[in-house]
């Protein structure tokens, strides 16, 4: 479930949890108490890393990019495959697409999570 993260990263998960961006907040909001049939959690130690959602059952990762990520796009493609090692599949959002389209936000998170689902049904030892 956390993929071999070490106590340093569940602290710093810890404070990211409790200085969430604006664009965290909303989304949070919409994905708390198994709003979308799944349950996601905020901020979740994976490895060396710090998911911004993460729900372990279909194991999905909502990412949200600011404004940092225009300038490390190598990052978050070396990322992405690291994380997919894991099986993860990882789901990105500019924060102005959540500002702007939240219902197509929302609609394609559940549209993954259906996705997920049969993926995970036809393929249990993922």
């Amino acid at each position: 479930m956390f993929y071999g993260a070490k106590p340093k990263i569940f602290e710093r998960a810890r404070e990211l949890r409790e200085n969430m961006t604006e664009a965290e907040k909303i989304l949070w909001d919409e994905l708390k108490e198994n709003k979308m049939g799944v349950r996601f959690k905020p901020q979740h130690p994976a490895s060396i890393f710090i998911l911004d959602f993460y729900c372990h059952a279909l194991k999905i990762c909502i990412e949200l990019d600011g404004e940092i990520h225009q300038y490390q796009k190598q990052y978050d493609e070396s990322r992405t495959d690291e994380l997919k090692k894991f099986g993860i599949m990882i789901i990105r959002f500019s924060n102005e697409q959540l500002y702007n389209e939240i219902e197509t936000v929302l609609k394609k998170i559940e549209e993954v999570i259906i996705e997920r689902r049969k993926y995970i049904s036809e393929n249990p030892d993922t």
